[in-house]
Protein backbone atom coordinates (compact mmCIF):
# COMPACT_ATOMS: atom_id res chain seq x y z
CA UNK A 1 0.00 0.00 0.00
CA UNK A 2 2.19 2.86 -1.31
CA UNK A 3 5.58 3.84 0.09
CA UNK A 4 7.12 7.16 1.06
CA UNK A 5 10.63 8.58 1.02
CA UNK A 6 11.84 11.96 2.22
CA UNK A 7 15.13 13.71 2.86
CA UNK A 8 16.18 16.94 4.56
CA UNK A 9 19.80 18.09 4.76
CA UNK A 10 21.84 21.10 5.82
CA UNK A 11 23.17 21.42 2.27
CA UNK A 12 22.41 19.97 -1.15
CA UNK A 13 23.55 16.34 -1.35
CA UNK A 14 23.29 13.37 -3.69
CA UNK A 15 21.13 10.43 -2.54
CA UNK A 16 21.66 8.05 -5.47
CA UNK A 17 21.79 4.92 -3.32
CA UNK A 18 18.53 5.64 -1.48
CA UNK A 19 16.61 6.71 -4.59
CA UNK A 20 17.86 3.68 -6.53
CA UNK A 21 16.58 1.39 -3.76
CA UNK A 22 13.31 3.30 -3.48
CA UNK A 23 12.80 3.07 -7.24
CA UNK A 24 12.81 -0.73 -6.95
CA UNK A 25 9.93 -0.47 -4.45
CA UNK A 26 7.83 0.83 -7.32
CA UNK A 27 6.70 -2.55 -8.65
CA UNK A 28 9.82 -4.74 -8.56
CA UNK A 29 10.52 -5.70 -4.93
CA UNK A 30 7.23 -4.33 -3.55
CA UNK A 31 3.69 -4.19 -4.90
CA UNK A 32 3.53 -0.47 -5.75
CA UNK A 33 3.36 -0.46 -9.58
CA UNK A 34 0.78 2.27 -10.14
CA UNK A 35 2.82 5.45 -10.39
CA UNK A 36 5.71 7.39 -8.92
CA UNK A 37 6.52 10.96 -8.10
CA UNK A 38 9.50 12.99 -6.99
CA UNK A 39 9.57 16.54 -5.61
CA UNK A 40 12.84 18.30 -4.85
CA UNK A 41 13.82 21.79 -3.78
CA UNK A 42 16.33 23.69 -5.89
CA UNK A 43 17.08 27.42 -6.12
CA UNK A 44 14.28 28.18 -3.67
CA UNK A 45 11.47 26.39 -5.52
CA UNK A 46 10.05 22.88 -5.72
CA UNK A 47 10.39 20.94 -8.96
CA UNK A 48 8.02 18.01 -9.49
CA UNK A 49 8.20 14.98 -11.78
CA UNK A 50 5.78 12.06 -11.81
CA UNK A 51 4.38 9.33 -14.03
CA UNK A 52 1.39 6.96 -13.64
CA UNK A 53 3.59 3.92 -14.40
CA UNK A 54 5.91 1.60 -12.44
CA UNK A 55 8.92 3.40 -11.00
CA UNK A 56 11.28 0.49 -11.58
CA UNK A 57 10.62 0.72 -15.33
CA UNK A 58 11.00 4.50 -15.52
CA UNK A 59 14.15 5.83 -17.15
CA UNK A 60 13.08 9.31 -16.03
CA UNK A 61 13.13 8.26 -12.37
CA UNK A 62 16.46 6.50 -12.91
CA UNK A 63 18.00 9.58 -14.54
CA UNK A 64 16.65 11.96 -11.90
CA UNK A 65 17.82 9.71 -9.06
CA UNK A 66 21.33 9.63 -10.48
CA UNK A 67 21.63 13.38 -11.02
CA UNK A 68 19.46 14.93 -8.29
CA UNK A 69 21.34 17.30 -5.94
CA UNK A 70 19.07 18.85 -3.33
CA UNK A 71 18.60 19.55 0.36
CA UNK A 72 14.89 18.65 0.45
CA UNK A 73 13.15 15.73 -1.29
CA UNK A 74 9.79 13.96 -1.10
CA UNK A 75 9.12 10.83 -3.19
CA UNK A 76 6.28 8.33 -3.51
CA UNK A 77 5.50 5.03 -5.22
CA UNK A 78 1.83 4.18 -5.53
CA UNK A 79 -0.40 1.18 -5.05
CA UNK A 80 -3.71 2.35 -6.50
CA UNK A 81 -6.42 1.44 -4.00
CA UNK A 82 -8.61 4.51 -3.75
CA UNK A 83 -9.39 4.94 -6.53
CA UNK A 84 -7.82 2.08 -8.50
CA UNK A 85 -7.13 4.46 -11.40
CA UNK A 86 -3.67 5.42 -12.71
CA UNK A 87 -3.60 9.01 -13.93
CA UNK A 88 -1.15 11.89 -13.50
CA UNK A 89 -3.66 13.71 -11.27
CA UNK A 90 -3.88 10.69 -8.95
CA UNK A 91 -0.10 10.35 -8.70
CA UNK A 92 1.73 11.70 -5.62
CA UNK A 93 3.26 14.03 -4.53
CA UNK A 94 0.69 16.79 -4.77
CA UNK A 95 1.61 20.46 -4.81
CA UNK A 96 -0.32 23.54 -3.68
CA UNK A 97 0.32 27.15 -2.66
CA UNK A 98 -1.01 28.19 0.75
CA UNK A 99 -0.27 31.03 3.14
CA UNK A 100 2.62 32.31 1.07
CA UNK A 101 4.31 28.89 0.98
CA UNK A 102 4.73 26.22 -1.70
CA UNK A 103 3.58 22.90 -0.19
CA UNK A 104 4.06 19.31 -1.34
CA UNK A 105 2.45 16.20 0.15
CA UNK A 106 2.51 12.42 -0.26
CA UNK A 107 0.50 9.82 1.66
CA UNK A 108 0.55 6.15 2.56
CA UNK A 109 -2.65 4.55 3.85
CA UNK A 110 -6.38 4.66 3.26
CA UNK A 111 -8.78 7.33 4.60
CA UNK A 112 -11.81 7.44 2.25
CA UNK A 113 -13.95 9.16 4.91
CA UNK A 114 -11.89 12.31 4.38
CA UNK A 115 -13.68 12.95 1.06
CA UNK A 116 -17.10 13.78 2.54
CA UNK A 117 -15.35 15.55 5.43
CA UNK A 118 -13.49 17.87 3.06
CA UNK A 119 -16.53 18.28 0.78
CA UNK A 120 -18.44 19.66 3.79
CA UNK A 121 -15.51 21.83 4.94
CA UNK A 122 -16.59 25.47 4.99
CA UNK A 123 -12.95 26.69 5.06
CA UNK A 124 -11.61 25.05 1.90
CA UNK A 125 -8.41 26.51 0.47
CA UNK A 126 -8.01 24.12 -2.47
CA UNK A 127 -9.88 21.51 -4.48
CA UNK A 128 -8.34 18.20 -5.56
CA UNK A 129 -7.44 17.87 -9.22
CA UNK A 130 -7.64 14.06 -8.93
CA UNK A 131 -9.81 11.53 -7.12
CA UNK A 132 -7.60 10.20 -4.34
CA UNK A 133 -8.42 10.34 -0.65
CA UNK A 134 -4.80 11.44 -0.26
CA UNK A 135 -5.27 14.69 -2.14
CA UNK A 136 -8.49 15.39 -0.23
CA UNK A 137 -6.53 14.86 3.00
CA UNK A 138 -3.85 17.29 1.76
CA UNK A 139 -6.42 19.99 1.10
CA UNK A 140 -8.02 19.30 4.48
CA UNK A 141 -4.68 19.75 6.27
CA UNK A 142 -4.01 22.98 4.38
CA UNK A 143 -7.40 24.34 5.43
CA UNK A 144 -6.33 23.88 9.08
CA UNK A 145 -2.95 25.48 8.35
CA UNK A 146 -4.65 28.43 6.66
CA UNK A 147 -7.10 28.95 9.50
CA UNK A 148 -4.33 28.91 12.10
CA UNK A 149 -2.06 31.09 9.94
CA UNK A 150 -4.62 33.84 9.61
CA UNK A 151 -5.45 33.70 13.33
CA UNK A 152 -1.82 33.63 14.52
CA UNK A 153 -0.14 36.71 15.91
CA UNK A 154 2.34 37.83 13.27
CA UNK A 155 1.19 35.09 10.87
CA UNK A 156 4.03 32.77 11.97
CA UNK A 157 3.60 29.56 9.94
CA UNK A 158 5.71 27.56 12.40
CA UNK A 159 2.93 27.82 14.95
CA UNK A 160 0.86 25.57 12.67
CA UNK A 161 2.72 22.38 13.68
CA UNK A 162 0.48 21.70 16.68
CA UNK A 163 -2.53 22.38 14.45
CA UNK A 164 -1.17 19.90 11.88
CA UNK A 165 -0.71 17.30 14.62
CA UNK A 166 -4.31 17.67 15.80
CA UNK A 167 -5.69 17.52 12.25
CA UNK A 168 -3.49 14.49 11.43
CA UNK A 169 -4.75 12.62 14.48
CA UNK A 170 -8.35 13.32 13.44
CA UNK A 171 -7.80 12.02 9.90
CA UNK A 172 -5.84 8.99 11.17
CA UNK A 173 -8.80 7.99 13.34
CA UNK A 174 -10.68 7.24 10.11
CA UNK A 175 -8.18 4.75 8.68
CA UNK A 176 -4.42 4.64 8.05
CA UNK A 177 -2.60 7.92 7.61
CA UNK A 178 1.16 8.21 7.20
CA UNK A 179 2.43 11.21 5.26
CA UNK A 180 5.33 13.42 4.25
CA UNK A 181 4.74 17.12 3.75
CA UNK A 182 6.84 20.23 3.22
CA UNK A 183 6.33 23.97 3.20
CA UNK A 184 9.57 24.44 1.29
CA UNK A 185 11.70 24.76 4.41
CA UNK A 186 10.61 21.97 6.73
CA UNK A 187 10.21 18.24 6.16
CA UNK A 188 7.10 17.23 8.10
CA UNK A 189 6.50 13.52 8.71
CA UNK A 190 3.55 11.86 10.44
CA UNK A 191 3.84 8.19 11.34
CA UNK A 192 0.46 6.69 12.16
CA UNK A 193 1.51 3.04 11.93
CA UNK A 194 4.44 2.60 9.49
CA UNK A 195 7.35 5.02 9.06
CA UNK A 196 11.11 4.98 9.82
CA UNK A 197 13.88 7.59 10.04
CA UNK A 198 17.65 7.61 9.75
CA UNK A 199 19.64 10.60 10.99
CA UNK A 200 23.22 11.24 9.87
CA UNK A 201 25.48 13.91 11.32
CA UNK A 202 29.05 14.58 10.20
CA UNK A 203 31.47 17.47 10.68
CA UNK A 204 30.07 19.13 7.56
CA UNK A 205 26.51 17.88 7.00
CA UNK A 206 23.39 16.95 8.92
CA UNK A 207 20.69 14.95 7.17
CA UNK A 208 17.68 12.75 7.79
CA UNK A 209 16.11 10.11 5.58
CA UNK A 210 12.52 9.04 6.18
CA UNK A 211 10.96 5.99 4.53
CA UNK A 212 8.02 3.69 4.93
CA UNK A 213 10.43 0.76 5.22
CA UNK A 214 14.22 0.96 5.77
CA UNK A 215 16.16 1.41 2.54
CA UNK A 216 19.41 -0.12 3.78
CA UNK A 217 20.52 -2.90 6.11
CA UNK A 218 23.90 -1.53 7.18
CA UNK A 219 22.44 1.38 9.18
CA UNK A 220 19.83 1.41 11.94
CA UNK A 221 16.54 2.97 10.89
CA UNK A 222 14.39 3.96 13.86
CA UNK A 223 10.62 3.37 13.75
CA UNK A 224 8.26 6.23 14.45
CA UNK A 225 6.14 5.90 17.53
CA UNK A 226 2.47 5.47 16.71
CA UNK A 227 0.99 8.90 16.11
CA UNK A 228 4.34 10.72 16.06
CA UNK A 229 4.82 13.96 14.12
CA UNK A 230 8.48 14.86 13.45
CA UNK A 231 9.51 18.17 11.88
CA UNK A 232 12.99 18.64 10.41
CA UNK A 233 14.73 21.68 9.02
CA UNK A 234 18.14 21.49 7.32
CA UNK A 235 18.53 17.90 8.45
CA UNK A 236 17.90 18.51 12.15
CA UNK A 237 14.85 17.78 14.28
CA UNK A 238 13.19 21.05 15.32
CA UNK A 239 9.92 19.75 16.77
CA UNK A 240 8.42 16.44 17.83
CA UNK A 241 4.76 15.93 18.78
CA UNK A 242 3.11 12.71 19.94
CA UNK A 243 -0.61 12.60 19.19
CA UNK A 244 -2.95 10.34 21.15
CA UNK A 245 -3.93 7.24 19.21
CA UNK A 246 -7.71 7.00 19.03
CA UNK A 247 -9.50 3.82 17.85
CA UNK A 248 -10.02 3.64 14.11
CA UNK A 249 -13.61 4.50 13.30
CA UNK A 250 -15.60 1.81 11.56
CA UNK A 251 -16.40 2.65 7.97
CA UNK A 252 -19.96 2.28 6.78
CA UNK A 253 -19.00 -0.10 3.97
CA UNK A 254 -16.46 -2.14 5.95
Amino acid sequence: MCELFGMSASQAIHIRRELAEFRQRGGLVADNPDGWGLAWRINGIFLLAKEPRPAFRSTLFEDLGSALHSSLVIAHVRKANFPPVNTPNNTHPFQRACCGKDWVFAHNGLVPDIIPMEDSNTCQVCRPSGETDSEYAFCHLLSHVSRQFHNACGNDITTSFSTLATASELIASHGKFNFLMSDGGHLIAYGHDRLHYLERHTATTSSVMIATEPLSTDEYWMPFAAGELRIYRSGRLVEQIHTPQTPILEQANA
